[in-house]
């Protein structure tokens, strides 16, 4: 219980001043006059203004509470290195005891683990979370056991006592890194880049050498292995082997010591693009068609189009000269002789022999071909004449051999059993349409013209034309691909005749195919990762495939199902146990994929250090001790003083409460003290009246 005075004043306090300065005015003026009662009259005025400022005593009835101290526990990934989890739990248990022999004290533990997706140690985010759960007057002290390697120090809150800092770890420690310092997304296929690389000891690092190896894998492959300089940026030269995710593996092996091998490894994930498509076209004669390619590839700026049109053949000779001709002449031998390497695509459109382009000539696009070039042939009836391009040294690479026979009349494109399922094809029209019609006749604009064709054994058809005859077929030969669209009249889907069709999808899949890119592949395997998760999906054009062996960073192997999503396409979603490189494998299909960071944020430093944490624990004169060294002392502090020394560090008693019950009593009723001072004022007045 505690009593203290206080004043309800009846007036404004302004008015009461002014009575004040009223009744010394009074009793100066008495005084000056020499009225024997002046004294009389000063402590009439006093209990007058005593009554009017309505004196009370407040009495508390306080319940003491006691001081709270906030300890935050580093559980992060870091903190398992070495002995670090068993010296803090060690100190936790030393401050707990000396926080419960201490009176009127408590410990309140907050515990921080990894941030989600590799958010490292967020622990002034958690001290901040833990302060604006306690009351403000009731905090004494912040205890942190930490390595001191956060990740949110900018977060640091205003903290209303002193901060302290047990730093685990030891003098000893030491650890070596790979250490990545630049890595694109990616990169243009044929063109070198560089990679920065360090490997570098940090801690008390014995003597080894000036130099550690190395070793570099591409895509799961075998290791190659090099000697680099310890402590040095190394440059390494890159040309990225294939288009899509290239997966590079660089490591280096765990010296005896050091603290972890985890971030003795990196992973760098890179895409590889064309910078530039060079396709040439060569278009017969003009035709309504001969617009649909060219504005297609033009439309693409990831594509370079030299395109010909045969408008003067040799049979149209009529003797002008030709620097009086506005007509380029077509440089046949500097494209289909010296520079046909340089083109990732040839496109013949309607294309017949004329006696422009010799044998040998043709005979060198059936090389390129095999040499891992690209022909994709779109047929009119020329294709089934006696000049057509399929006789001549071109044809033993042309997927369909004509059969004389150009069919005209109206026709729907159709899909193939194995078009549903090929990836040029697959999802132009939903196969999995729940309808009383074929899902592989899909209701696409008419053609009126097709040429018969008779397949190669080892090619592909995508779609089908009247009585099931093939329309587009797709082959690979040697390192090549070649396609031929058995029909002219794909214009028609672009001009939304009879309701049109897919014609861009089409043509634009067909040429990406062609030019091998990988998500075009009718057979791959590859992974999507999100997070620790990934999705497996394979392409195949076969009705059914086995599950997908994924074995993790350390050898374990785990068999998982793939369920068919769509026509051509089985997925399946799994959840790693850790971060690392997976490889997968289902039948001759193999794939790497990286899960998590190059190198995980809890490993980038392991040495412990408080150098993160100065500017919090100095702005409360607080203390950095090391576990190593033993827990120190605890004392009291008043507020602002220097909270820690050698061998202790202080807490600031807050002597906080709760108000149980609250009265308030009158010190004397106005009416008393109205009579005083009408008491006092009747003596003044009798006494200076007898005189």
């Amino acid at each position: 219980m505690t009593g203290t005075v206080i004043f309800d004043a009846l007036l404004p306090w302004p008015v009461l001043w002014a009575l004040a300065a009223l009744t010394g005015l009074i009793v100066a003026f008495a005084l000056w006059r020499g009225l024997p009662g002046w004294w009389l009259r000063a402590l009439a005025g006093i209990a007058l203004l005593t009554g009017l400022s309505n004196p009370a005593l407040r009495q508390e009835e306080r319940q003491p509470l006691s001081d709270i101290v906030i300890a935050v526990v580093d559980e992060s990934a870091s903190q398992t290195l070495s002995d670090r989890a068993a010296q803090t739990e060690t100190a936790l248990d030393d401050l707990r005891a000396r926080i419960a022999a201490r009176a009127n004290t408590e410990l309140r533990v907050v515990r921080v683990t990894d941030a989600p997706e590799d958010g490292g140690t967020k622990l002034m985010t958690a001290l901040a979370e833990a302060l604006s759960e306690e009351p403000q007057g009731r905090v004494a002290g912040v205890v942190m056991l930490t390595d001191g390697r956060l990740h949110d120090a900018a977060r640091a809150p205003d903290l209303p006592a002193p901060a302290h800092v047990l730093l685990s770890g030891r003098e000893t420690d030491w650890d070596r890194r790979l250490v990545v310092r630049n890595a694109p997304a990616f990169a243009i296929l044929g063109e070198e880049i560089e990679l920065t690389l360090r490997v570098e000891d940090s801690g008390a690092a014995p003597e080894t050498g000036s130099t550690v190896p190395l070793t570099i894998a591409v895509d799961g492959g075998e290791p190659m292995r090099f000697e680099v300089p310890l402590g040095r940026d190394i440059a390494l030269p890159v040309t990225l082997p294939h288009g899509g995710m290239n997966v590079l593996q660089f490591a280096t092996p765990e010296a005896p010591g050091e603290l972890t091998a985890r971030n003795n490894e990196s992973v760098v994930q890179i895409n590889g693009v064309r910078d530039r498509l060079r396709v040439l076209l060569v278009s017969g004669e003009p035709m309504a068609g001969e617009r649909t390619w060219r504005n297609l590839l033009k439309s693409d700026p990831s594509v370079d189009l030299v395109h010909f049109t045969i408008l003067r053949p040799p049979e149209k000779q009529d003797g002008v000269p030709v620097e009086e001709l506005s007509l380029i002449a077509f440089p046949t031998r500097e494209l289909f002789i010296e520079k046909i390497d340089e083109f990732d695509l040839i496109v013949f459109d309607r294309y017949r022999r004329r006696g422009i382009l010799p044998s040998d000539y043709f005979a060198n696009v059936a090389r390129y071909v095999e040499e891992g070039g690209a022909v994709l042939v779109t047929a009119g009836p020329e294709y089934a004449g006696a000049d057509s391009i399929y006789r001549s040294p071109l044809g033993f690479v042309l997927p369909g051999a004509p059969s004389a026979r150009v069919v005209e009349r109206a026709f729907r494109p159709e899909l193939t059993e194995l078009g549903a399922r090929h990836p040029v094809t697959s999802g132009l029209a939903d196969p999995w349409i729940e309808a009383d019609t074929d899902p592989l006749r899909p209701d696409w604009g008419r053609w009126f013209r097709q040429v018969e064709i008779e397949p190669t054994q080892s090619a592909t058809v995508a779609l089908a034309g009247p009585d099931d005859r093939p329309l587009l077929t797709l082959d690979r030969v040697g390192d090549g691909r070649v396609a031929l669209l058995a029909s002219d009249q794909v214009w028609l889907w672009g001009r939304g005749y009879d309701g049109g069709g897919p014609q861009l999808d089409l043509l634009r899949r067909l040429a990406h195919w062609m030019m091998k890119e990988p998500e075009l592949e009718e057979e791959a395997l590859w992974a999507e990762p999100s997070g620790l998760s990934m999705r497996i999906i394979r392409r195949s054009l076969s009705e059914e495939v086995g599950p997908a062996t994924v074995t993790a960073p350390d050898g374990t192997e785990t068999q998982v199902p793939l369920e068919e999503v769509e026509p051509g396409r089985f997925e399946a979603r799994w959840t790693a146990p850790r971060m690392g490189l997976y490889r997968l494998a289902e039948g001759e299909q193999s794939a790497v994929i990286a899960l998590g960071p190059a190198a995980p944020r809890e490993f980038e430093q392991t040495i412990a250090g408080g150098e993160a944490l100065e500017t919090a624990v100095a702005a409360t004169r607080g203390g950095i001790v090391s576990m190593e060294d033993g827990l120190p002392t605890l004392r009291d502090v008043r507020p602002g003083r220097p909270a820690a020394g050698r061998g202790w560090i202080g807490l600031t008693p807050r002597g906080a409460y709760r108000t149980l019950d609250l009265t308030v009593t009158p010190l004397l009723p106005a009416w008393v003290l109205l009579a005083l001072a009408a008491g006092l004022m009747l003596g003044a007045w009798l006494r200076e009246a007898r005189r």
